[in-house]
């Protein structure tokens, strides 16, 4: 995979910690126990970078180039804090308008769901520090540059995320196959509205679904029982737009 955004190799990463190179992400082979390797995981420790532990064979599919067990993706855009996000949007007099992703791990669907919320208006894309798709310029590519205009909040935990936007009066939303609900009945015109959705296999976490202030469906005819997580997203970021417009 040729990708500009990433580095390889133990002295290359490093080098890139040491330089205070903005890193994103860095996958490390599993079993790698030396010096050099224990170094590199005591220097991103106070660091908001994301290190993942994965088979050397996840390694080899992203380069064939010789890694020596470490490969980081170094930061495309910038992350935002929704701490900070939230109080500016109130003050221009606007209610906030968030997308929450809970394992949303395809670059593909991250990608797309990006795309949308850039252009339905959304405030905030809020991605978890684990058990996310990185923003690699793959991503990039698949938003349509969507990614290098969006504000892209990386917090430490949906829960987290979740229980600020509670403290600044925004309600959540999650979008669920069991909701009794129909993602037309609510009214989401009127309130700060947050969405959260899950990822394909796996949907929204027991703990975050129990955190929503409500859940939705979105009504499916078919034999096959839900949508790519990424046009379930669009539909319902679209359903927001159409009840604020109507208020307008």
């Amino acid at each position: 995979m040729k990708d500009s955004s990433m580095i390889f190799g133990l002295h290359a990463v490093m080098e890139a910690i040491r330089s205070d190179r903005e890193i994103d992400t860095i996958y490390i082979r599993r079993e790698l126990q030396s010096d050099l390797a224990k170094e590199l995981l005591a220097a991103v420790q106070d660091r908001n970078i994301v290190v993942r532990r994965v088979p050397v064979e996840r390694l080899n599919r992203i380069t064939s180039k010789n890694h020596q067990g470490v490969i980081a993706y170094l930061q495309v855009v910038p992350y935002q804090r929704l701490e900070d996000i939230l109080p500016f949007v109130y003050e221009e007099g606007r209610s906030p308008f968030v997308v929450m992703l809970d394992g949303v791990t395809d670059v593909r669907n991250f990608g797309a769901i990006a795309r949308s919320c850039e252009c339905a208006g959304v405030d905030a894309l809020v991605i978890p520090a684990r058990g996310s798709a990185a923003i690699s310029a793959d991503a990039v590519k698949t938003s349509a540059g969507a990614l290098l205009s969006l504000p892209v909040c990386r917090e430490a935990g949906i829960a987290e995320a979740i229980r600020m936007l509670h403290d600044h009066g925004v309600m959540v939303v999650a979008a669920s196959e069991g909701a009794s609900e129909l993602h037309t009945s609510l009214d989401l015109g009127h309130s700060p509205v947050a969405l959260l959705l899950g990822s394909e296999d796996e949907g929204i976490a027991a703990a975050h679904l129990r955190m929503a202030d409500r859940r939705v469906r979105i009504p499916v005819y078919g034999s096959i029982q839900s949508l790519n997580v990424s046009v379930a997203a669009s539909v319902l970021m679209y359903e927001v737009v159409r009840q604020r417009k109507l208020m307008k």
